[in-house]
């Protein structure tokens, strides 16, 4: 493609562009050019950042970083407006207690599988590929105490089953270590 040079632009059309983004620029400025709207209106959540192990019915360990969401403000941001998740981070959500647990997609543009954890770490339920921005609720009925947010496709590349473990101190485990980190 090439460009048109501007001295073959009509005056009008020349004035008429450089107006619209002029009153553009403010929302670009605001917002950013990966962000929303709706982010931006949205007050910030921070979390804390922890490791987790999952280790599969036949030994094998994985280890993911995770920001940790125990507070009510943090389970209802969770990993909305993210545009993107690293391959071997996610998200863990403490519900502090026992019972059946329900999310969605709302604002969330990343899929994701969603693994739902009893109060030992086992993993009760797998919502495989959740479908982003969805506001279908998709429910565990189990005694649910955490659920841990992956990149979709995680559990099954790496072979992550129902009945697997997942290890981390709101289990009772040792403190997790990243490998490679020191």
């Amino acid at each position: 493609m090439t460009a048109v040079p501007p001295s073959r632009f009509p005056a009008a059309l020349t004035r008429r562009r450089l107006v619209a983004g002029l009153l553009a620029a403010p929302a670009v400025v605001r917002f950013g050019p990966a962000a929303t709207p709706a982010a931006a209106a949205a007050p910030a959540v921070t979390f804390a950042r922890s490791a987790v192990a999952v280790v599969t019915h036949d030994g094998r360990r994985y280890t993911f970083s995770v920001e940790v969401a125990r507070t009510p403000a943090q389970r209802a941001r969770g990993l909305m407006y993210r545009r993107r998740l690293a391959p071997d981070h996610g998200m863990l959500f403490d519900f502090g207690g026992t019972g059946p647990r329900a999310m969605w997609m709302k604002n969330t543009y990343v899929a994701l599988d969603i693994l739902f954890l009893e109060a030992d770490g086992r993993i009760w339920k797998i919502a495989a590929d959740t479908t982003p921005l969805s506001e279908a609720t998709i429910v565990a009925e189990g005694p649910i105490r955490a659920a841990l947010e992956l990149r979709a496709g995680t559990s099954r590349l790496l072979g992550i089953e129902v009945g697997d473990d997942v290890r981390h101190p709101m289990f009772g485990d040792p403190p997790v270590r990243v490998q490679g980190a020191e």
